[in-house]
């Protein structure tokens, strides 16, 4: 199973693809395949940043070939501007997986963080930590927005059975 994980945003859209495979001795195990950002100006028409954020996923999605993509949901916090920003991201990838039949999943942070760390109060540093460990990374990914949406494709993957994930059910 291939999962792509988005850490939806306006000017920063991290993304991050992780395979779920058996190994020889049957035990399943996690792989990074990939993992980065998508970056938009802020000179840029909100629409024309929208329309890159779509363009990015849309090719990750063609590279990658996904079973399911997994979106880090809305946190409002204090400001609505930026959450209506995030929202916005999160409608440019939602729109490219619709494109595409590529099945969504959304998780809060909380619930990310519960299922990488063991508690949905985990700092930026130990999801990081973990991240780097569950997938076997030599070095942790290269920003926050990635690390962010490789644990929130940690969270699908590991939340999905494992004979539903082998036999490739989400397609």
């Amino acid at each position: 199973m291939i999962v792509l994980g988005i850490d939806p945003g306006l000017a920063s859209t991290g993304y991050g693809v992780i395979a779920r495979e058996r190994t020889a001795s049957g035990e399943e195990r996690l792989l990074a395949l990939d993992g980065g950002v998508i970056e938009t100006s802020a000179s840029m028409s909100a629409e024309a940043r929208l329309a890159e954020i779509h363009a990015g996923i849309d090719a990750l999605l063609l590279a990658h070939q996904p079973d399911a993509v997994a979106l880090e949901e809305l946190y409002f916090g204090q400001n609505a501007r930026t959450a209506f920003a995030v929202g916005q991201g999160r409608g440019a990838a939602m729109l490219a997986a619709g494109q595409r039949r590529v099945p969504c999943a959304s998780y809060t942070p909380q619930q990310v963080k519960s299922a990488v760390c063991g508690s949905g109060r985990a700092g930026k540093e130990q999801v990081a930590r973990m991240v780097t460990m569950l997938l076997g990374l030599a070095q942790g990914p290269p920003s926050d927005h990635a690390t962010d949406a490789l644990a929130v494709a940690v969270c699908h993957a590991n939340r999905m059975p494992s004979s539903r994930a082998s036999a490739g059910a989400l397609r």
